[in-house]
């Protein structure tokens, strides 16, 4: 069958790295944005086709999705373009996926189950870096343990953070952590715990972050207890739980502002020799109330490389394989074995 599908966003940094990938598996997806002056160079060189519209208006949006099969978002912050989107593609029959790692927008996603359902479309946020690994390794623990009460997820990569990354991570900071706790996703302190993990490159002091297995890991495993980590040493642990006395005042507009316009001289994401040189190590510990507790490590592609070839390659099996309709996470819609595509030996 003919792939008939749509990046918007392309010419982001995850964005052109995704149109990138799909060119060399020879796909022709249509480039779409907002800004059609960074958007037609890209196209372009790709020589691919482009469409340059905003998300504003409900009606031009759907007739901008009425010949497609399938979107893939990559356009942040996903909070501001997940559910227009979300809604075009569910009035048009069309599949929607996204590379977000935000909480709020997996749930929104998941609030619209029975209406993808009802539109016959499959709804998959987070066919990137956040959150496939992760995901897959929630999956394959509790294949092990299902009678599990207890997850821990981690990761670790001295890979630098794209600016679009760092700007999503800026708008979080004030409202703090976030962990699932007795099926609830609640908003929690900074470095709410902390604790010694061996994510697969030697023991390093952790700390409890917002990450979005926090919602997807419960729609995958039905684990009622869910944290995430990354490495922090003590220090930054004890700087990041001062920080909750008046993390407060990240959330004033000036003060985002100020520190997002300080991201704009960054390069715009690690380059590809940075990409190879730092592939990530992914962790998991999962727990009943007896005390049975099983781990799982796993070196798997530099977080950016595996988002292009993960984004791709669900977009690719979405459009290819039959599926109900509905919301899925991505070891739902392909299977933990996904995984295994990324994997570093």
């Amino acid at each position: 069958m003919a792939l008939r599908w749509l990046i918007y966003g392309a010419y982001g940094y995850s964005g052109k790295l995704i149109a990138h990938q799909a060119k060399r598996r020879g796909y022709h997806p249509i480039l779409a944005g907002r800004n059609e002056a960074s958007l037609e160079p890209v196209a372009r060189h790709l020589e691919f086709e482009y469409r340059s519209f905003s998300l504003d208006n409900i009606d031009i949006l759907k007739s901008q999705l009425s010949d497609v099969d399938l979107v893939l978002n990559c356009a942040g912050p996903f909070s501001k373009t997940a559910a227009p989107l979300i809604q075009a593609c569910i009035d048009t029959k069309t599949h929607y996926l996204d590379i977000t790692g935000e909480i709020d927008v997996f749930e929104y996603a998941h609030s619209k189950h029975q209406a993808a359902k009802d539109a016959g479309i499959v709804l998959c946020p987070g066919v990137g870096f956040d959150v496939i690994p992760t995901d897959c390794v929630a999956a394959r623990l509790n294949a092990q343990m299902p009678e599990a009460t207890r997850l821990k997820l981690g990761f670790d990569s001295g890979s630098r953070m794209s600016r679009g990354t760092a700007k999503t991570s800026i708008e979080r900071l004030g409202r703090g952590g976030a962990a699932r706790v007795n099926g609830q996703i609640v908003d929690v302190p900074h470095a709410w715990h902390s604790q010694w993990i061996d994510f697969g490159n030697g023991k390093k002091c952790a700390m409890t972050i917002p990450w979005g297995d926090v919602s997807t890991a419960y729609y995958t495993t039905d684990i009622a207890n869910i944290e995430v980590y990354i490495p922090a040493s003590p220090r930054l642990v004890k700087k990041m739980r001062r920080m909750n006395w008046f993390r407060f005042v990240f959330n004033w507009k000036w003060v985002q502002r100020k520190l997002k316009q300080k991201l704009e001289s960054q390069p715009a994401g690690p380059e590809e020799k940075e990409r190879k040189d730092n592939p990530t190590y992914v962790w998991g510990e999962i727990s009943d109330d007896r005390g049975n507790k099983k781990e799982l490590r796993v070196k798997v592609k530099n977080g950016y490389s595996l988002t292009a070839e993960g984004a791709v390659e669900l977009a690719v099996h979405t459009l290819s394989q039959k599926h109900t309709g509905g919301f899925y996470t991505p070891s739902r819609l392909y299977g933990a074995k996904l995984l295994d595509q990324f994997t570093i030996q």
